[in-house]
């Protein structure tokens, strides 16, 4: 197979002119192509008045050599990679002498690490202190309904993870030298999502999507020996230390059960601050990272789309449209955009009673009146000096303002941009509406932001203006606080095999331990460390 890049087609090009540009970059005749598919297909919508797609295909020819050497001056024209899953240790056959796997979480890292170590014969135990997929949809749509926050199920808790309640996407900018983001997309469509996720340069999937996806993902992790324990917290690590050396030997439930391991996945996700706090009670090393706060902005969808694409605003290919923005503010702090969602809403993110938490959602078809995107202020350790947990108490701090200021009733507190950039408190919303529900409370969101975020903001939403034309809108809505940009710590592994910096048999994963951010890189890092566990049992079952 070859590989062909940077084919670039109009946006309404007939279905042939894609197989005639490739027989005219390859300078052969129809009958020497046998076959190709899309790899990735993009588009530069720079001059929105023609947008272009560009695609990138896998070929076969009659001759790939001869192709290959005839057009050696072609960059774009490459033998095309092994892009198939290769198991680290397939088949790895444990004599029954070792304790079974753990995995605790079944967010985005847990479940491909839980999938992962059944595809290679480890039959994991699942521990998810949340419930099933649907009945935590059930238990969060009830909170924004009726605001009863069940604080272990909810948008942060329970199957599928906080990924679940997002705009699914798909894309992600790690490095990813063995394609493992191509097994993630596999698997996933391998469940039943859209074969298009595979080759669009920004896949997504929405709410509703995620949750029948998840379900088959677990049946099958059951059916390959995996157990899976749902509405089981973790309320204690049995680590045993040994001439210096720390090991992981079991784990306490809130049920009261004990189970013995010595290899746990921690894939907990960035909200489990009690788990992080016990953690960090019983040594193990953890320390604070920087992460980001701001608020969820609306705009009318329909002023995105013309703005990023003119008049082709509303094509089917292009989609709802999105953005990403940047801006270095005087102060030294950055502002950015973070998980935007095309035709969204904001939801109630909270998983603690007394705190509000906003966080963005799609479904697939982007079809809401909105755009929504966390709008964020970076935020570093020197801003909240103290322990490594300091970070936590600092999100609680603001979400508990957040809470007071939208009314102590999960209603969230919001303002007006054009108000909020003029230093006075809104009373009355304009052309657009909020979606955040419970609802918004207008008031003056300044109050409850460190001096240094809300000046950075100030100067960053005309600034913006620049770059997506109509951005600074005077009735565009801010709602807050997002504070769950990220973990707010990292519990350190060593580089060769993942495990704890200073606790054998930990293996921290994902978002939670600070080394993922969004779906696919954390399912990228759940089959890293599950790749890690194996050959670790691999090599104590030969000893």
């Amino acid at each position: 197979m070859l590989r062909l890049n940077e084919i670039k087609l109009p946006l309404n090009h007939a279905e042939h002119e894609l197989k005639d540009a490739i027989l005219a970059r390859l300078g052969i005749p129809a009958e020497a192509l046998l076959n190709f598919i899309v790899h990735k297909r993009s588009y530069d919508a720079r001059k929105k008045a023609s947008i272009v797609l560009i695609y990138s295909v896998d070929l076969e020819t009659t001759d790939d050599a001869g192709v290959l050497a005839r057009n050696q001056r072609d960059v774009h024209l490459m033998p095309a990679p092994d892009m198939e899953y290769k198991f680290v240790a397939q088949g790895v056959n444990v004599r029954g002498q070792q304790p079974r796997p753990v995995v605790i979480g079944m967010g985005p890292c847990g479940l491909f690490a839980a999938l992962i170590l059944a595809q290679m014969g480890l039959k994991p135990i699942i521990l998810e202190r949340g419930k099933t997929v649907r009945e935590r949809t059930k238990d969060t749509f009830g909170f924004w309904r009726k605001r009863e926050l069940n604080p272990e199920s909810n948008v942060q808790f329970g199957e599928g993870g906080a990924g679940t309640f997002s705009d699914g996407k798909l894309y992600s900018q790690i490095k990813d030298p063995r394609h493992l983001g191509r097994k993630v997309l596999t698997e996933f469509v391998k469940a039943g999502a859209p074969e298009e996720i595979l080759y669009v340069s920004k896949p997504h999937i929405g709410t509703f999507r995620l949750v029948k996806m998840v379900e088959a993902m677990r049946e099958e992790i059951m059916a390959l020996g995996g157990e899976i324990r749902f509405e089981q917290r973790v309320t204690d690590f049995d680590i045993e230390e040994k001439n210096g050396v720390r090991q992981l030997r079991g784990l306490q439930l809130a049920s009261g059960e004990r189970i013995a391991t010595n290899h746990v996945v921690l894939a907990i996700g960035h909200s489990s601050r009690d788990t992080f706090q016990t953690l960090y009670d019983r040594g193990v090393y953890v320390e604070a990272k920087p992460f980001s706060i701001g608020f969820r902005v609306e705009h009318p969808q329909s002023l995105i789309d013309v703005c990023r694409f003119g008049p082709n605003a509303g094509h089917p290919i292009l989609g709802a449209a999105d953005y990403k923005l940047v801006h270095h503010a005087k102060n030294g702090r950055a502002v950015y955009s973070f998980c935007m969602c095309p035709g969204g809403t904001v939801v109630a993110a909270a998983s603690e009673p007394g705190r509000v938490v906003t966080n963005g959602m799609s479904q697939y078809s982007r079809a809401e009146r909105n755009a929504n995107s966390a709008i964020v202020v970076s935020i570093s350790p020197e801003d909240y000096p103290g322990h490594p947990l300091a970070g936590i108490e600092f999100q609680r701090r603001l979400e508990e303002a957040a809470f007071k200021l939208g009314g102590e009733n999960y209603n969230a507190p919001g303002q007006l941009m054009g108000d909020f950039v003029a230093g006075r408190p809104s009373t009355e919303f304009g052309a657009v509406i909020p979606s955040y529900k419970p609802g918004v409370h207008l008031t003056d969101l300044a109050t409850i932001l460190p001096d240094f975020a809300t000046e950075a903001l100030r100067e960053a939403f005309p600034a913006f203006d620049k770059q997506v034309r109509g951005y600074f809108k005077h009735d565009a809505v801010l709602t807050g606080l997002e504070t769950r940009t990220s973990s707010p710590i990292r519990i350190k592994r060593r580089d060769d095999d993942l495990q704890s910096l200073n606790t054998r048999g930990l293996f921290p994963a994902g978002e939670g331990a600070g080394y993922a951010g969004g779906i696919l890189s954390a399912g990228v890092d759940g089959i890293k460390v599950a790749e890690a566990v194996a050959l670790s049992m691999a090599a104590a079952d030969k000893l």
